[in-house]
């Protein structure tokens, strides 16, 4: 009985031990920039261009988007919550640190700004992007994606110098429920026609850092 003690205080220090080591935050994972742009060459860069910039309006360009948001949509991606046959494809094959490498890779690498293409519907786009319209009660994009189109960082995606073609397709496809990964914009878009959307997407397209 005397070695009882002993081992109640053996006993509480393991477990205190335990606790502690259970308490202490994991360190934050370190993205491997080497290994994201190799990622991104084989899997990524025949449709969104090598350096994230593709030249085809039906894909986005995504050098200089908001690595939170890039992860966020390939990880959806893979789980099926955000549906595309191609890119369901292609992110089945990433892991977590995969995604993660690419998406701060594609961070780093400067956007090739895009532009306007029809000053009267980037007209009436500019007008919806910074004060909504408020007979429907849909809100200015500026609220959420800035201003200038820059966005909010792990929030709102960049949409300034993105293809117009895309932001059209994208908004298009939240309207008519075929994208749902996001229900704040299915919401807002919900009440948007045709013309609006293609304004909206013009407009977007032409936005410059100032």
């Amino acid at each position: 009985m005397k070695f009882f003690p002993t081992l109640c205080a053996l006993s509480a220090l393991v477990l205190s031990a335990t606790f502690a080591l259970a308490a202490e935050p994991a360190a934050p994972y370190k993205p491997d920039m080497a290994k994201g742009g190799a990622t991104f060459g084989a899997v990524c860069a025949a449709c969104h261009g090598a350096d994230g910039n593709s030249g085809s309006p039906e894909y986005p360009k995504l050098a200089g988007q908001h690595p939170e948001y890039i992860y966020k949509q390939l990880v959806e991606f893979k789980s099926g919550k955000r549906a595309n046959a191609i890119m369901m494809g292609m992110a089945a094959t990433l892991q977590e640190e995969d995604m993660k490498n690419i998406a701060a890779w594609l961070a780093h690498n400067a956007q090739k700004p895009g532009y306007a293409k029809d000053k009267d519907l980037a007209a009436l786009g500019e007008k919806i992007y910074r004060g909504g319209i408020a007979d429907r009660s849909i809100p200015a994009c500026s609220g959420c994606h800035s201003p200038n189109g820059s966005g909010i960082p792990a929030q709102y995606p960049r949409l300034r110098g993105q293809h117009a073609d895309y932001i059209a397709s994208q908004l298009t496809q939240f309207r008519d429920g075929i994208r749902n990964n996001n229900l704040q914009m299915t919401q807002v878009v919900a009440k948007l026609n045709d013309r609006e959307i293609k304004a909206l997407a013009d407009y977007a397209a032409g936005l410059r850092d100032n």
